[in-house]
């Protein structure tokens, strides 16, 4: 198992072209519950993460987590 330092890093110019495929919104990289990277939706009425896995992020809607 791979550690959290270990894991690569998305590269800033990814994050800024990446939108959340429901709501359209930015994404913000966070820490998920375990320490996990992933991607935060910033939009207002549905906030969704979506995991980043072996620094490639999963932008699949069935793959997000509701965030309440």
């Amino acid at each position: 198992m791979v550690s959290a330092h270990e894991r690569p890093e998305l590269p800033a110019w990814t994050v800024e072209i990446l939108r959340c495929p429901v709501t359209g919104a930015v994404l913000e990289p966070q820490q998920g519950p375990q320490g996990e990277p992933e991607l935060v939706s910033t939009a207002a009425e549905q906030r969704i993460a979506y995991p980043v896995r072996d620094g490639v992020p999963v932008l699949l809607a069935d793959q997000g987590r509701r965030i309440d």
